[in-house]
């Protein structure tokens, strides 16, 4: 990121005439610099989607008064606007969830050090222990919860820890980096538009367990990861970023894994930066990426 503090500003409303005119008027007014802006409208649903990028410093006010004046015009333009306003000055806190695959985990932590991924990463949690040494290596706390396989007791009561040690953290995203639990429908509403999975298929196709065996019975030509928002419905929230890998005949499903978890590891780190970054706009069960 630039070294000057900056606002994002994002809206999802119903399109009509004068939405990027009344947007700009209001920041050409209060002074404000747009250094970025994106603009996209979907024919099908005539909804129009913006992210503009400001220059704190060229504002009077700060970032609450922005969001007050901003949220009037944003329901001036539309009563069923979605909006929001970020401060990119603040570090934005992260909770990874883990189970006993660690190359995601590994990934996000090495681009983490290195600064390329500039996150406050304040807890790992993993329902197995195999990845704690790594954790506390990088100074970042782990915590084991058990999840009891056939004890739904047990496994509510898991999922109720769960919840307690993320939700402490206050996190802008928390992130399922090959966590193989199904996340409780009443979490993943508590955590919509924050809680981001990374799916070892190209969704829509293999949904569900041992998709990489699922592709070698299919002799798919074509491997891939999807990275996408957690609901109740598994493995079907909106997609946020996707991408392939070519397979043969002889690929054996070791070799499919073997391929894919370089896949799943890039796809997971440009869908977290993009969700850092304000740059996802969700309408319906669609994703726009500006």
């Amino acid at each position: 990121m630039p070294n000057e503090r900056r606002y994002v500003i994002r809206l999802g409303c119903p399109d009509r005439t004068g939405i990027v005119a009344r947007i700009s008027g209001f920041l050409a007014d209060a002074g404000g610099w747009i250094v970025e802006a994106a603009y996209h409208t979907d024919p099908e649903t005539n909804w129009f989607f913006t992210r503009q990028v400001v220059r704190a410093d060229s504002l009077p006010f700060e970032v609450d008064e922005l969001r007050e004046r901003f949220g009037r015009v944003a329901r001036e333009l539309s009563p069923a606007a979605d909006w929001s306003v970020t401060d990119m000055g603040v570090r934005r806190r992260v909770v990874i969830l883990v189970s006993k695959e660690g190359h995601c985990l590994y990934d996000l932590l090495g681009r983490v050090h290195s600064g390329e991924l500039d996150v406050d990463v304040r807890a790992v949690v993993g329902n197995h222990a195999d990845l704690a040494s790594i954790t506390r290596a990088h100074g970042i706390p782990f915590h084991h919860v058990a999840f009891p396989a056939a004890d739904p007791e047990g496994k509510a009561a898991a999922f109720a820890q769960l919840r307690q040690l993320v939700d402490a953290s206050t996190p802008d995203a928390i992130v399922l980096a090959r966590f193989m639990q199904v996340l409780p429908a009443e979490l993943c509403a508590d955590w919509t538009g924050r809680a981001i999975n990374i799916h070892h298929s190209f969704l829509p196709s293999f949904v569900g367990a041992r998709p990489y065996h699922q592709a070698h019975k299919r002799g798919v030509k074509l491997i891939g990861a999807t990275s996408h928002y957690v609901t109740a419905e598994l493995d079907q929230g909106p997609i946020i970023e996707q991408d392939v890998i070519r397979v043969g005949h002889a690929d054996s499903v070791a070799d499919m894994v073997r391929k894919g978890r370089d896949i799943e590891k890039v796809v997971l780190a440009r869908g977290l930066r993009a969700h850092l970054e304000g740059r996802i706009l969700v309408h319906g069960n669609k994703t726009v990426v500006l």
